[in-house]
């Protein structure tokens, strides 16, 4: 295996075998979504329960619950009803919420911007620690740094990101008092005062993504120093030890820490729920909880719908960094 060498990006990301690419992976999208929507739809047709009957209360009678059901809509055959909703979905129209009676889409909007800072402060914090502490740790393995990593590592892995969000809130917000405990501070009314408003939330997320990064991308790191033939060729030139883990180990051991973060990202903004709904944060994870709670199908069907874009864009975003990472990648060829 020889060392990766530095690609020209924007011209290979242009080249027609990454434009197949992208064409197959949304090709693909399509029927993802569509059996994620439907899948949606069939759970929350078994939930108990409608919106009729929680705006109403427990003291409505049957008859005023039947209006309010034919007034919604929902006396409707459940397949009438899916179809009703995807044939305003491809036009873009998510349909309006059972409960305030507002656009689903421009309530989404709102709420997708502060989830995506959430998530984005997130991946920019974890990235930031884990790539200097991992190569650090790789550079002298098993020295006092990487066994301190190690043990941070095991213990971050062994808490759950709301656990570690009441203690911060706990520490930071009520002892210190240096970050508020909840609350969401837009772009709009100052940019150091966004930022602290998400720092607490943020950090509850990327602790446990940094502890994972740290250790897989610290176990790669030492493996490919440790047993490639172009490491010990690039020693044998004379290039120095930090030239070798960064020009040479870093770069291909990217590949997989690429591939995580890929793969996290999906699943990253399904754990926001909770995160959202302890620090009072207006995303797109406390709507949908509140939709839940309060059996409103249509905002609960369009939130599941856009995780489910979000997975697959990620994985698109993945594929085509291999190929701009590494000129030998050559998608769709023969």
């Amino acid at each position: 295996m020889t060392a990766v060498e530095a690609p020209s990006a924007v011209t290979h990301v242009l080249r027609s075998p990454s434009l197949r690419l992208i064409g197959r992976r949304l090709l693909m999208a399509i029927p993802i979504v569509l059996g994620v929507s439907i899948l949606t739809f069939a759970v929350l047709s078994l939930i108990p329960g409608n919106a009729a009957q929680l705006l109403l209360g427990p003291e409505a009678t049957p008859q005023q619950i039947d209006a309010l059901n034919h007034q919604m809509g929902l006396d409707q055959p459940a397949v009438l009803r899916y179809l009703n909703w995807l044939a305003g979905a491809v036009q873009g129209d998510l349909g309006n919420s059972l409960v305030s009676g507002q656009p689903v889409t421009g309530e989404l909007g709102a709420r997708l911007a502060v989830s995506g800072e959430l998530v984005g402060l997130a991946f920019v914090i974890s990235l930031g620690l884990a790539i200097p502490v991992a190569l650090l740790a790789a550079y002298k393995p098993n020295k006092l740094l990487d066994r301190v990593s190690m043990l941070v590592s095991i213990t971050g892995l062994s808490v759950a990101n709301y656990v570690f969000a009441l203690l911060l809130v706990l520490l930071f917000a009520v002892r210190l008092t240096v970050f508020p405990a909840i609350g969401y501070v837009p772009v709009s009314q100052g940019l150091g005062e966004n930022l602290r408003s998400l720092f607490l939330p943020a950090l509850a997320i990327a602790f446990p993504l940094f502890c994972f990064y740290t250790r897989f991308l610290r176990s790669d790191l030492v493996d490919q120093l440790q047993g490639e033939d172009y490491i010990t060729t690039a020693r044998a030139k004379g290039i120095g030890p930090w030239q070798v883990l960064l020009r040479h180990a870093f770069r291909n051991s990217s590949f997989g820490l690429i591939t995580v973060v890929g793969l996290n990202l999906g699943t990253l903004i399904g754990a926001t729920v909770i995160i959202e709904q302890i620090f009072a944060l207006p995303g797109i994870g406390q709507l949908l909880l509140q939709a839940i709670n309060t059996r409103d199908y249509v905002v609960v069907q369009a939130c599941v719908v856009v995780f489910a874009i979000v997975a697959v864009l990620a994985n698109l975003v993945t594929d085509l960094l291999y190929a701009v990472l590494d000129p030998r990648i050559r998608y769709g060829d023969s």
